[in-house]
């Protein structure tokens, strides 16, 4: 589907005044969404918005990209996938996946792997094949892969050598077939595995074609495990209608963002990404269906080190950036450390997490806005991000979260899922074509997730202003201090703002008076002293003196988070209310302070 505007862009025009920027985003919306332009919206039969064009389900979306043939998808070291070489293996896969295992439309197909380049092939090849493809958290422990196993039951596990030993006893125990992947010597010998390395499978014939199979828009495409915070994770069942959906999420995001800055969507290099969200978490979805869809290229790391990623900007003349903010910030430090000056360097995305809203005008400071920054919100729920934020809109607000897509309704709701008014906290309600259609075998998750007419309850508190949110928090995240509601995100923010903080956490603790009381526990740079004095009166600065943090506590060890750099608050809590009242100073702290450790 192309990605252009019949009629030239409007000129930029920005006179910082939050209504202005609100009209001219409207204008730009509907110049994208009218019959007849490329993101057209449509009312879809559950009374939602669909777009008009483009593909129904992701094996017509994966179609698609045969045509960009030789132009680079995948780099992974000194190995490089064409679209054409890509399309070519996962079709293979995909009948071998039918013809020789019998696996039939709606089967599921696991894929257990870190950031290969057959990661993608697996996860085409299971879309191709009609299979139901799910993803699976590659750091999972035996026991968690048991539990997500046991749930989905497939009938194909393509996995790496690292993965195989967790996910072996399930398999020898169901009888399933295994398609291993970078397997070590050994690994499938012995033991009633059924096991088949894909590298002694023959090579894909280019022209071959895949399995005659056409998925319907309402059958099933992938389920997604949630990252299981909160208790055991559950899988997220969406659509090919919802993740078609998803797919051209990304691209409206990017046409908006361009005609934002006076440019015709389209035009120009593909882009060149390096996308460090690990394949399995729904971040990486929006990352990949956006260069995809656009013929880009996405650069793989086996692991996160910020100078190698300076490295593979440099050497594949990387545009995009794609990360948790933990590593946006870890690439900053790592570029303003050596010098480098991110020549090829043209976006800057977070997500998984909130962003600390210093980021982005540390950004600014420094490659002012030759670089774009852009993060958003998007749940396993909504199969990715459904809300953006970017370019000038994002350095004057830093701390939201953006503009839903054409497709994506959004409510602020009460307690009685009354709609709020603008300006006021409630809980973020979200409708629309990407949204998950309930949780796998699991009907009572699915029933309290829904509220009445198909709206998804977030979990989230949020603030809307003249189409724009702000997420403010978790609800269960929110401190409640002698009545006073005290939002963490908010109070993380201002620590994150000093400079001698390199990370911070903050959560409410039991207090015998107040109800709560506010504590943060604070990473600090290497080599700073800072204190909880210190500390206390930068917040006080900025915020009310009910959200000052009471106590503060410091580590030298990295915060414990999920690997899309969501803080683990329940460890954290559970050190903190463990501290007893009263500890001693900070070692050469110089100032009061509590010491953790083990976090």
């Amino acid at each position: 589907m192309p990605h252009t505007h019949p009629s030239p862009p409007p000129a930029p025009e920005d006179d910082g005044v939050p209504a202005e920027r609100a009209r001219r985003a409207a204008r730009i919306e509907a110049s994208l969404t009218a019959p007849g332009a490329p993101f057209a919206v449509v009312i879809g039969e559950q009374g939602t918005p669909e777009y008009a064009d483009g593909p129904r389900t992701l094996r017509e979306f994966v179609e698609t990209t045969w045509a960009y043939g030789e132009a680079p998808f995948l780099i992974a070291g000194e190995r490089t996938y064409s679209y054409g070489e890509f399309f070519a293996a996962a079709s293979a896969l995909a009948v071998r996946l039918r013809e020789r295992y019998g696996l039939r439309s709606g089967d599921r197909a696991v894929i257990a792997m870190r950031n290969h380049p057959e990661w993608q092939i697996a996860f085409w090849a299971a879309q191709l094949a009609g299979l139901v493809a799910v993803p699976l958290n590659a750091w999972w422990t035996e026991a968690e892969f048991g539990h997500a196993l046991e749930d989905c039951e497939p009938g194909v596990l393509l996995v790496d050598g690292e993965r195989l030993g967790r996910v072996s006893g399930w398999a020898r125990r169901a009888g399933a077939r295994i398609v291993l992947f970078h397997g070590g010597p050994g690994q499938v010998d012995g033991g009633g595995l059924r096991v088949e390395r894909y590298e002694e499978f023959p090579a894909p014939d280019p022209l071959a074609a895949p399995p005659d199979v056409e998925p319907r828009p309402e059958d099933d495409a992938t389920i997604l495990y949630t990252s299981g915070t909160t208790g055991r994770p559950k899988g997220a069942v969406a659509t090919h209608l919802a993740q078609a959906g998803a797919a051209l999420n990304p691209r409206y995001h990017a046409a908006a963002s361009a005609l934002a800055r006076g440019v015709i969507p389209g035009q120009g290099p593909a882009p060149v990404s390096l996308l460090t969200f690990p394949f399995f978490h729904v971040a990486a979805f929006t990352g990949f269906y956006g260069a995809m869809a656009a013929g880009g290229t996405l650069v793989l790391m086996h692991r996160w080190d910020a100078d190698e990623a300076l490295r593979l900007i440099r050497a594949h003349r990387v545009t995009h950036f794609a990360g948790v903010p933990t590593t946006g910030l870890q690439l900053l430090e790592a570029a303003e450390r050596t010098g480098d000056g991110l020549e090829s360097l043209t976006l800057f995305s977070t997500g998984g997490a909130p962003a600390p809203p210093a980021m982005v005008a540390r950004l600014t400071a420094r490659y002012g806005e030759r670089v774009e920054p852009r993060n958003g919100y998007g749940l396993t729920e909504t199969s990715g991000g459904v809300l953006a934020h970017f370019g000038d809109a994002y350095r004057a607000e830093p701390g939201g979260a953006g503009r839903p897509t054409p497709v994506t309704e959004v409510r602020v709701a009460g307690p009685s899922g009354e709609e709020l008014p603008d300006g006021r906290a409630g809980e973020l309600w979200v409708r629309g074509q990407s949204l998950f259609r309930g949780y796998w075998r699991d009907a009572a998750a699915t029933e309290e997730a829904f509220g009445e007419g198909g709206w998804f309850r977030t979990g989230d508190l949020a603030v809307r202003s003249e189409g724009r949110v702000s997420i403010v928090d978790r609800l269960k995240d929110v401190v409640i201090r002698g009545g006073e509601n005290v939002y963490c995100v908010e109070v993380e923010g201002v620590l994150h703002d000093h400079p001698d903080v390199a990370d911070a956490a903050v959560l409410g603790v039991p207090h015998p008076v107040l109800g709560e009381e506010v504590a943060a526990v604070v990473r600090p740079r290497p080599g700073a002293v800072v204190t909880a004095g210190v500390l206390r009166e930068h917040v006080g600065g900025r915020l009310a003196a009910f959200k000052v943090p009471a106590r503060v506590l410091f580590t030298d060890e990295e915060l414990p988070r999920n690997v899309t750099g969501k803080l683990l608050k329940d460890r954290l809590r559970a050190f903190a209310e463990g501290l007893a009242e009263g500890a001693g100073q900070r070692a050469g702290g110089g100032g009061e302070g509590e010491r953790l450790t083990g976090a």
